[in-house]
């Protein structure tokens, strides 16, 4: 059952974000503050070199800011060591990306199972949770395949369960339509909305696609480093 919205689950306050090459310095965001609530389905758009995936980035720990604060559950992680933060990528934040990202040499469940046995966990603690995931993203079938013996939309399910195999608390997507047809994309939308309305899953999605962006509650524009 999906979970009540209200309490906020990340928040950004005043988010810079500078690069610097040589003498020059250009400024990519510039004092951005927003919050998510638990639950909600957040996509963040805007046009190309806007921020809005650098945005993305430094919300998901992937990158730092120059200034500012990114609070998860109100404990500040924007300057957390990389060993710190890479526990914290592993059990609170699930990333999607637009390649998929897949061990080619892994099954499906092994690609699926493979956070988890990089956090230590061990698997056969999770053989419940994997039946219920591959059963979510309609990959039952297929889990002893390799990618290479899957669809990009296939490819992209997996990156979904692997994502959410333990649990996080945001789930982080950047572009995760980017790479498929239109067809395949609407399915993989489908399928993020309905683990957000079943699950109460938080998603914060970058996207480019006005149809993808369709799916969120909530739609926030960047657009020249600032929040339109």
């Amino acid at each position: 059952m999906k979970q009540s919205v209200g309490k906020i689950a990340i928040e950004g306050k005043h988010i810079v974000k500078d690069f610097r090459l040589g003498a020059a310095t250009t400024k990519v965001l510039k004092d951005i503050s927003l919050q998510v609530a638990q639950g909600e389905f957040v996509s963040i758009m805007g046009p190309s070199g806007s921020g809005k995936s650098t945005l993305l980035y430094i919300l998901g720990g992937l990158d730092v800011p120059t200034s500012g604060q990114v609070l998860l559950n109100g404990t500040d992680i924007s300057h957390f060591g990389d060993d710190k933060m890479s526990r914290i990528r592993r059990r609170n934040i699930g990333f999607v990306f637009q390649f998929y990202n897949l061990i080619p040499n892994l099954n499906v469940e092994e690609n699926i199972m493979l956070p988890l046995l990089l956090d230590g966990k061990r698997m056969g603690n999770y053989k419940k949770q994997l039946e219920q995931i591959l059963e979510v993203v309609g990959l039952s079938a297929r889990r002893k395949h390799t990618p290479r013996e899957l669809s990009g939309g296939q490819q992209q399910r997996v990156a979904i369960a692997r994502a959410l195999i333990g649990n996080p608390e945001i789930l982080f997507a950047d572009e995760p339509t980017g790479n498929l047809d239109s067809k395949t994309g609407a399915e993989i939308m489908g399928l993020l909305r309905e683990i957000n309305r079943t699950c109460g899953q938080t998603i914060i999605m970058v996207t480019h696609s006005p149809e993808a962006a369709k799916s969120s509650e909530r739609v926030i524009t960047v657009r020249d480093g600032i929040i339109a």
